[in-house]
C-alpha cells in the first residue's frame, strides 16, 4: 500500500512539473526561456561528451581508440542522417562491439 501512495504522489508531482510552463506561460514565453531552449541542449551534449572521454589513458592500451572511433562515428551518422537517436544508439552499439570483440 505504501508503494502504490509513493508511485501516485510521485506521478501527480511529475504531471504538475510537465504541465507548469504551460501554465505559467500561456500568453507568450519570455525571452530567457527560448534563449535557454536554444542554448542548453547543445551545452548539456558537449558536457556529456567531455564525461564519457574523461577516462581515456592515451598511454594504456586500448589508448582510447574505441571512444574515437565510436565519437566519429557518432558525429559521422548524425551528419549524414540529421538524428540523434540513429547516431547515439549506432555509436553505442559501434563502441560496445569495438570493446567486446576488437579490443
Amino acid at each position: 500500500m505504501r508503494a502504490a501512495v509513493l508511485v501516485a504522489v510521485m506521478s501527480i508531482v511529475t504531471i504538475l512539473l510537465r504541465f507548469l510552463p504551460f501554465i505559467v506561460f500561456r500568453k507568450q514565453t519570455p525571452r530567457y526561456i527560448s534563449y535557454l531552449g536554444k542554448v542548453l541542449p547543445p551545452a548539456i551534449i558537449g558536457m556529456l561528451v567531455i564525461y564519457c572521454l574523461k577516462d581515456i589513458t592515451p598511454l594504456i592500451n586500448p589508448f582510447g581508440i574505441p571512444e574515437l572511433i565510436a565519437g566519429a562515428c557518432v558525429a559521422a551518422i548524425h551528419v549524414w542522417k540529421r538524428n540523434s537517436i540513429i547516431s547515439i544508439l549506432a555509436g553505442t552499439i559501434i563502441y560496445m562491439v569495438l570493446v567486446q570483440m576488437v579490443f
